[in-house]
């Protein structure tokens, strides 16, 4: 498989569009995304998957983090489509150039598996939650099976190398306490590979 900079430039984002856009992921996002209100922040809003899910008539506006600058033309196209007021910021989330306790709402789908430090940018995220806030989110992560997460293990190394640094086993809802969330989650298998369909979902306040 190639990488490295043009692969990354060039193949990997157009990858993660189309893998992130099948249909079980879509039904992901229904369950989450149309609950967003007031002001909105998208950590890796990537090529704004999301934002034909999102309820106009209850959205302000979409602040979206992404350093993949790469995918921010798509993001854009998506948002005029979808009549939404966005602005994107070329940065990862772990340190946000934004006030504190400014956003009613912050969702995080299928971003928390590849930034570097997880528990950063949530914690982050806690900072510039108004009181009351909700995070949303979807995720894939560690499955509970010991054969699967056997395999997540193995093949972590090299599935690292061709999808942009995404972890296999990241154990979503211990991450969201670490950054002092209380979430309320939800889990399953999606159909496909269970090494990368265990998938969890929900919303977390602030501890």
């Amino acid at each position: 498989m190639p990488r490295g900079n043009w692969y990354e430039r060039n193949v990997l984002p157009w990858l993660i569009d189309f893998a992130c856009g099948m249909k079980p992921i879509g039904r992901q996002r229904m369950k989450v995304i149309p609950q967003a209100q007031g002001r909105v922040l998208e950590i890796g809003i990537g090529t704004g998957l999301n934002l034909p899910f999102y309820d106009a008539g209850r959205v302000r506006g979409i602040v979206g983090v992404e350093p993949q600058l790469r995918m921010h033309r798509l993001a854009l196209a998506r948002s005029r489509a979808a009549r939404l007021p966005v602005e994107l910021i070329g940065l990862s989330a772990e340190k946000l150039p934004l006030a504190d306790a400014v956003f009613d709402t912050v969702v995080s789908t299928y971003t928390l598996c590849t930034i570097p430090d997880p528990v950063a940018a949530l914690r982050e995220v806690r900072r510039v939650l108004m009181p009351g806030g909700r995070l949303l989110f979807s995720e894939h992560g560690r499955a509970p099976d010991a054969n699967v997460l056997k395999w997540q293990s193995r093949l972590q190394p090299y599935w690292c190398r061709v999808s942009g640094g995404c972890m296999l086993d990241r154990d979503i809802p211990a991450i969201l306490k670490e950054a002092g969330f209380d979430p309320q989650v939800q889990s399953m298998y999606l159909p496909g590979p269970r090494i990368v369909s265990y998938h969890y979902w929900g919303e977390a306040v602030a501890a």
